[in-house]
């Protein structure tokens, strides 16, 4: 039997059934927003797998091709690996959901998302966000607490739940929140240099409706939940956590106390190491639970002496930044480069541009574009000082660099004034704690080393909490360690005036606005201060692009000229740009890019294309070639593709009996256009540019040759 509710949820209808689709998972719902379509599934195991110690939760989100009445691409007519995009809304939900199961629960759960039907209106991850906590509720895994999740747009002005594609195009800021009853507990979006008092505004807005679908959830829940069931908990023996405790002392106390992070972590590992080999005979095949304990230990440790005595364990503050360096122009012939280091975090970027024919396009449900700026970040395993496999792209470097690629969106020029395809990578070349952050930072200066002329520089800065019922502890610019023992992950970057990208994360189980608001406060005195350090090294764009970067020049043709520009078959464009050596793209309404490394190339390849296109201007002198001579006059062509008659009685001021007597094929030859009639035909002149004589407006001789005259014919019989 089905069960559904529905609500209306941003102008539009809200419909979340369950009891139909897929009955054989823990749970499953369909949600129904628009014509957009989700199915949402849970299935997860009682008992945790052998050699787990975490918690193994995978989330999947797929776009069906059918739900736009599409046809996947490529040789292989079936989807393949998850797009970014798909990437990117599994971690949304990911994030959102991972903190509400139990801490004991290690069972093997998965949560699958198929996007079965696109009204290309709707951006569907907000629905299957729903969808899977809607799915979670109405299960019998063991997770109590239900959330929600809108986005929030501001048009206008106004506040906007869940703007459509087409809004979110016009929208200043767009941020995506989850949340439960009483607090906020994942954040992701960005926004135009937006105030935070401006921020939290638009928090507390979508968190209102955040309580209302959560309301309808709960509602469903009630009609047809499944009662939890009983998991095996993983647990460690209480004679085995003593004995470790015992043998751990005040050890990882002084510890914590190393600055620096290689010593820090190799005191650890000895330590570790001793024990483990101490207890291995009286705790058979206990090294892992061992390592747990000593885990849970470290983390007590760290989060202690941050909340009784505000030291960190690099010896900073709360509110402390690590030292800063930034480096411009590092590497010789890229067009441009910086090198940011924060401690122990450092960003090597580079930025390359190129032209429209660079540009990523993407074949999306929503339909086909085009993309001329992105960032791309990698994470290599020596930043870390391991040595593992590299396979590929993983999913936290798609994360990480769609933040970073949207904290810095807002300041790259429009295309119209800027027309270079941007591509910035950032390769981390140490890491603790916010490589994302430091991506954003040197992505600044690159861009401006490569004297893109961006609006101003954006910084980033990654904020964390250590809470203990009422005692919190803010933390500014956070270690890695201080992530993963911490209780929130909260990044915020901007400019001098307002904040342009947000992503947080909270382990904990929801935020108070208070403890937001705060959060921010203390991040834009950090950003302020890193711009700081940043203006040091490079206050604004440079005035030239690279010398190795291409120049690009763009001109306007009138689109009945295009085919003349392109050819038979692309014959002539082939031409130009073999001849040349310059890159020449052509839109549909008639924009010529011309992009090259050298200038003289460039603006050959300009002078080819003009001249294929150039109309004759009345009253326009021009130096052409005869021809052709005939007993009337002789054919000049001005430029390519146009020529026009020269009467002999136009060659000169005194009477010419022969056209020869003047010129000859393949002269050179100064003319005036003296008449240009309704075919197109082209009168010229010898005598009116010898005299200097203006053409009349409306062209001399009215389309006849000057001087000449025709006497009316019979009509044909």
């Amino acid at each position: 039997m089905s069960h559904k509710v529905e609500f209306e949820l941003g102008g539009r209808q809200m419909i979340i059934e369950t009891g139909k689709i897929a009955k054989q998972a823990n749970g499953a719902v369909v949600v129904q927003y628009g014509d957009s379509m989700v199915i949402s599934t849970i299935c997860a195991q009682k008992e945790p797998k052998p050699g787990f110690d975490f918690f193994p939760l995978t989330v999947e989100y797929r776009e069906k091709s059918y739900a736009a009445g599409k046809i996947p691409g490529g040789f292989f007519k079936r989807e393949a690996r998850p797009s970014e995009k798909e990437i990117l809304s599994c971690r949304i939900i990911d994030r959102t959901i991972r903190p509400l199961f139990p801490s004991d629960f290690k069972a093997e759960t998965q949560v699958v998302n198929f996007v079965v039907s696109h009204d290309l209106l709707n951006d569907t991850d907000i629905i299957a966000l729903n969808a899977t906590s809607a799915a979670i509720a109405v299960s019998d895994v063991p997770v109590e607490k239900t959330i929600a999740g809108v986005r929030v747009g501001r048009l206008d002005g106004q506040f906007i739940i869940n703007p459509t594609f087409e809004e979110m195009d016009e929208c200043e800021l767009s941020i995506t929140i989850s949340g439960s009853m009483d607090a906020i507990t994942m954040v992701e979006g960005g926004g135009y240099e937006i105030p935070e008092s401006e921020l939290v505004d638009a928090l507390l807005f979508g968190h209102e409706h955040i309580k209302t679908i959560i309301g309808k959830i709960e509602e469903l829940k009630a009609q047809c939940g499944k009662d939890k069931f009983e998991y095996v908990p993983v647990f460690i023996e209480d004679t085995l956590i003593a004995k470790v405790t015992e043998m751990v002392g005040n050890k990882l106390n002084e510890f914590n106390k190393i600055a620096v992070k290689e010593d820090r972590n190799a005191a650890k590992k000895e330590m570790t190491t001793e024990i483990v080999d101490a207890l291995a005979e009286e705790f058979e095949g206990s090294k892992n639970d061992v390592k747990t304990v000593i885990h849970d230990l470290d983390s007590e440790s760290m989060r202690r002496m941050i909340l009784d005595t505000k030291t960190r364990i690099d010896g900073r503050g709360p509110d402390d930044v690590r030292q800063i360096t930034c480096d411009t122009t590092f590497l010789p012939r890229a067009h441009g480069s910086s090198v940011f280091t924060r401690g122990q975090t450092q960003a090597l970027v580079a930025v390359t541009l190129g032209t429209k024919m660079d540009q990523q396009r993407l074949d999306e449900l929503e339909g086909e574009s085009t993309k001329s700026y992105m960032l791309h970040y990698n994470f290599p395993p020596f930043c870390v000082g391991e040595a593992r496999p590299m396979r590929g792209t993983s999913r936290r470097e798609v994360g990480h660099g769609a933040l970073a690629e949207r904290a810095l969106f807002p300041v790259i020029p429009a295309e119209g004034s800027f027309p270079y395809t941007v591509r910035i990578v950032s390769d981390i070349m140490e890491s603790n704690g916010s490589s994302s952050m430091a991506s954003v930072c040197g992505g600044s200066l690159a861009l401006m080393d490569a004297g893109v002329p961006i609006k101003s520089a954006v910084a980033g800065i990654a904020m964390g909490l250590i809470k203990e019922d009422d005692n919190v502890v803010i933390l500014t610019d956070i270690l890695g360690d201080e992530d993963h023992f911490g209780d929130m992950d909260f990044k915020v970057t901007g400019t001098s005036e307002g904040v342009t990208a947000i992503q947080m994360d909270i382990k904990i189980t929801g935020l108070s606005v208070d403890i937001m608001r705060e959060a921010l406060d203390n991040a834009r005195k950090a950003r302020l201060h890193i711009l700081g350090c940043m203006n040091s090294e490079l206050t604004s764009h440079r005035d030239q692009l690279s010398e190795y970067a291409p120049r690009i020049i763009t001109i306007q043709i009138p689109q009945s000229k295009i085919g003349d520009v392109i050819g038979p078959g692309g014959k002539i464009i082939r031409a130009i740009i073999e001849e040349t050596g310059a890159k020449i793209d052509i839109s549909d309404d008639g924009t010529v890019l011309i992009a090259s490394v050298g200038g003289e190339a460039g603006q050959m390849a300009k002078e080819r294309v003009e001249a294929l296109v150039e109309e004759p201007e009345l009253g326009r002198t021009y130096n052409g070639i005869v021809r052709r001579i005939a007993d009337f006059g002789a054919f000049v062509e001005l430029f390519p593709g146009t020529d026009g008659l020269v009467h002999i009685s136009e060659l000169d001021v005194n009477r010419v009996e022969k056209v020869e007597d003047v010129c000859k094929e393949g002269d050179r030859l100064e003319v005036k256009v003296i008449n240009i009639d309704g075919d197109g035909k082209v009168r010229l002149s010898r005598k009116y540019v010898l005299t200097g004589e203006e053409v009349p407006e409306g062209g001399a001789g009215n389309g006849r040759p000057s001087g000449g005259s025709k006497r009316p014919q019979r009509p044909r019989r």
